[in-house]
């Protein structure tokens, strides 16, 4: 099997009782892809530090090899304060110039995305023109496997270069309703509903090479945007594929869950995603796997709990 490749900020989730988690989206991506039975690896970028040391063994603990992960001797291992409110809505505040703003497009990562079945990057690793020049060198050694851009926007960390570049550089591009709001402004989209928005994002940039397009809403579900010409309609009780011309949209409802945090989710739902299509399983049973298995990471603290994936697919299939 080849393998799925996250490429980007690798840190450690500082909480406010000074608990400390593994964390960063291309790695909470890699983490549960591996936990779903796919080979994952993490490309990224520690200090020569305490902390690069631990996470490194934290990583390789949690299952993946820290073989991609390389060490910065001039910058600091990344860090992020999470505080997380009563609905277990999480809030970051990121640390600045770390060793992950400085990936590097090195022969041996390229010679393993060049192999890779599917390679998913964000907005944050690409928060610097050295972070930004980082990841899409190594995207261009990218042969057969799907691109995915997991948008992911924090704080100020993103810009309109950034988002149009990503978006020429995808073959599936994921955001929530959250990523929506600050970029509404930067993509001129009206400002309605975000399933509005999300269709004109979709039609906004016809030249893209993105056929497939997510969109979470947390406990509105998620709606799914692919570019497809087979003469099908379909229609299942509780969620709707609706066709026009070459366009099929499928919306799936959420799922209830006894929310801790939703620290991770996104990228679990992601992971999810990715590896049933990759599986050869329907859009539809992919998106509603996905809302099943991110609703259980909410049910625990941090983005990389263990979870089942035999108890999943009952829930998600019966």
């Amino acid at each position: 099997m080849n393998p799925i490749v996250g490429i980007g900020e690798l840190l450690w989730d500082v909480f406010p009782d000074g608990r400390k988690v593994a964390g960063g989206a291309p790695f909470n991506f890699a983490f549960h892809c591996q936990q779903l039975g796919h080979e994952a690896v993490i490309v990224s970028r520690v200090g020569d530090d305490d902390l690069g040391r631990e996470l490194r063994a934290e990583v390789k603990r949690l299952g993946l090899s820290d073989a991609f992960i390389q060490a910065d001797r001039d910058h600091p291992t990344g860090t992020v304060q999470v505080s997380v409110d009563a609905q277990g809505q999480p809030t970051y505040t990121i640390a600045e110039t770390v060793a992950w703003d400085f990936i590097a497009c090195l022969p041996q990562v390229n010679q393993l995305v060049q192999t890779a079945s599917a390679v998913c990057f964000g907005t944050l690793a690409q928060r610097t023109p050295n972070g930004q020049n980082g990841v899409h060198d190594i995207l261009r050694h990218v042969r057969k496997g799907l691109r995915v851009f997991d948008v992911n926007v924090r704080q100020h960390y993103y810009s309109l270069g950034v988002i149009s570049t990503s978006l020429h550089q995808c073959d599936w591009v994921k955001l929530s309703d959250e990523d929506l709001v600050p970029l509404a402004g930067l993509l001129d989209l009206d400002l309605q509903d975000s399933v509005t928005q999300f269709r004109q994002l979709c039609r906004k940039y016809p030249d893209a090479p993105f056929h497939i397009a997510v969109l979470t809403r947390g406990e509105h579900g998620c709606l799914t945007y692919q570019i497809d010409s087979r003469p099908r309609g379909e229609w299942h009780p509780g969620s709707w594929v609706r066709r026009w011309g070459m366009v099929e949209e499928v919306f799936e409802p959420s799922v209830p869950a006894r929310v801790v945090d939703t620290v991770g989710a996104g990228d679990a739902f992601t992971a999810a995603m990715l590896c049933l299509h990759l599986e050869g399983r329907p859009l539809r049973e992919c998106a509603r796997f996905a809302n099943h298995y991110a609703a259980r990471v909410c049910e625990h603290q941090g983005g990389t709990p263990r979870i089942d994936r035999a108890e999943v697919e009952r829930a998600a299939f019966g």
